[in-house]
């Protein structure tokens, strides 16, 4: 997965993995547990987050289960994580980037939502427009299959127009709405 906060990650990769039967590997969680346990927000436990969402991802494959990786992964350095890890692991990789066409609803989601997770992983949307901002753009790496959902439509209508492209070949698919 990749995309902003409150762009609907968790919500297409949970009703994805429903549909064919992955395992949800969530980073958030992850780093609220750290943080629950004592360790003060920051880079060092966004890094660690997804560090332990790596080692379970990787006990999964290595078990032969589909994995989703639920990761903002706006940084260079967390893709090259997951396809090094698809490549340690034989596994086909499919990026699901997960936009709101809507900025209104966009907005409204981020100021509506409660997770339960303390205010770091809670952003408002100054930090969604900065975090927007700081993503670093997609190089176009051989082999890199890419599929876009556009959450301000429902996501059942494009779930069908999901799992095409995750069984085919490598290609940029997108849902129009």
């Amino acid at each position: 997965m990749s995309g902003l906060p409150g762009a609907g990650k968790s919500t297409v990769a949970g009703a994805l993995a429903r549909r064919v039967g992955a395992i949800v590997v969530s980073v958030d969680p992850i780093e609220d547990a750290l943080h629950r346990a004592g360790l003060a927000a920051g880079d060092e436990t966004g890094l660690a987050a997804y560090l332990v969402a790596e080692v379970v991802a990787r006990e999964a494959l290595t078990l032969g289960h589909a994995v989703i990786v639920d990761a903002a992964n706006y940084v260079e350095e967390a893709r090259a994580m997951w396809r090094d890890l698809a490549h340690e692991c034989s596994a086909d990789l499919t990026w699901v980037d997960v936009t709101c066409s809507d900025e209104s609803l966009h907005r409204r989601r981020i100021e509506a939502r409660d997770r339960g997770f303390g205010p770091t992983l809670e952003p408002n949307w100054q930090r969604v427009l900065t975090r927007r901002a700081d993503t670093e753009p997609w190089p176009a790496p051989d082999g890199d299959r890419m599929v876009h959902v556009d959450t301000a439509f429902a996501i059942d209508a494009q779930l069908a127009d999901l799992l095409t492209p995750l069984s085919a070949r490598p290609s940029d698919t997108a849902y129009q709405g």
